[in-house]
């Protein structure tokens, strides 16, 4: 691999992101198709289902006759199986293209290096490993998800100067003068909502709060809702059990939960571990979790969590519930004003 390899591929990953949030359950994926230095064809997946990134590719060439002479780049491994899709290793190997360059190789146990073994088979070059790292941190949900059988979870919580995520409320408080951040960030939220398959909050905040959590502030799909209701504490007048959008409710009591409203029993010794497997199972890619204090600490505690998104208002509260604590310092601070959004990792992305 040459120094115009990761030109390439950087391109690949940039196609890609123009997915974020529409290819549940599948990975992220551009193709750029170079012919002599010259880039002549361009895909990347847009939704679950439709074509991959190498069919758009492909089909974007308007002389098929340079193909045999072109190398094509993708962020992740070509498919070698027939899912909603033909297997795109097939189609590269029948249009002649002799040289492939691979970011990251899939973890799908299906594909994983199949896609790769059979083009290697046909006499295609294919090389791995080209911007690695990258490929890995843009399809981190996926690999996550594949990897260790659970969603990719997203911490989000805003803080006062002086350390606290809320006042202490009654049941019956409003939440409209305990606002810590401003418009702005509450849109880059449901931005945020709209990128991920599902949102968490705890039994406290549906109690309390009643939020809708959908992206009305924002275009895209709205995430699937995701609580917890072990005793029947939350109303049944409740936003989040409107049946506006999909919702799944981890409860032991009765309930009668019907339509876009999944019900999931549990009981005394059902953990958080069980939870996001069971979530999983739901093919929940990932899981943005808004609150409240005690269910992030919960996360924060149990280690499963991939990254921490923390406003930090100009605003102090004196006294209240107090913010959770991350140890690690932030890999990223971007200010909104006098608004600080600090970005935490658990651990660095792997190569795998």
């Amino acid at each position: 691999m040459n120094e115009m390899d990761e030109i390439y591929m950087r391109r690949c990953l940039e196609l890609a992101r123009k997915g974020l949030g529409l290819t549940h359950t599948n990975p992220m994926v551009g193709c750029v198709i170079v012919h002599n230095g010259r880039i002549i064809g361009e895909g990347y997946h847009h939704e679950f289902g439709g074509p991959h990134a190498e069919v758009h590719a492909i089909r974007s060439v308007k002389d098929h006759s340079l193909l045999p002479e072109a190398t094509l780049y993708a962020n992740l491994e070509p498919c070698s199986h027939h899912g909603k899709t033909p297997p795109c290793s097939l189609l590269i190997q029948q249009k002649g293209i002799r040289r492939v360059v691979v970011s990251n190789i899939d973890p799908f146990p299906i594909v994983s290096g199949r896609g790769i073994g059979y083009l290697r088979e046909k006499g295609v070059d294919v090389e791995t490993g080209c911007m690695e790292q990258e490929g890995y941190h843009l399809n981190r949900r996926f690999f996550v998800y594949q990897q260790e059988k659970r969603p990719y979870v997203i911490l989000k919580w805003a803080q006062t100067r002086d350390g606290f995520i809320d006042l202490e409320r009654r049941r019956d408080n409003p939440i409209g003068p305990n606002w810590i951040t401003d418009e702005v960030c509450r849109t880059l939220v449901h931005k945020w909502r709209s990128e991920e398959a599902g949102i968490m909050v705890g039994t406290n905040t549906v109690v309390t709060d009643n939020p809708r959590l959908n992206v009305r502030k924002w275009t895209g799909d709205a995430p699937v809702r995701i609580t917890m209701d072990r005793n029947g504490r939350i109303f049944d007048s409740s936003y989040i059990l409107d049946g506006s959008q999909e919702t799944i409710v981890f409860t032991d009591a009765g309930g009668k939960y019907s339509g876009k409203i999944r019900r999931i029993p549990v009981d005394s010794s059902y953990e958080l571990r069980d939870m996001l497997e069971a979530l999983a199972d739901q093919k929940i890619l990932s899981v943005l979790v808004e609150g409240g204090a005690i269910l992030i600490s919960a996360f924060l505690d149990s280690g499963l969590w991939d990254e921490a998104r923390v406003f930090t208002g100009n605003r102090t509260f004196g006294k209240g519930v107090s913010a959770p604590e991350i140890g690690d310092p932030p890999v990223e601070t971007i200010f909104f004003n006098d608004i600080a959004l600090d970005f935490f990792r658990r651990g660095m992305d792997p190569v795998h």
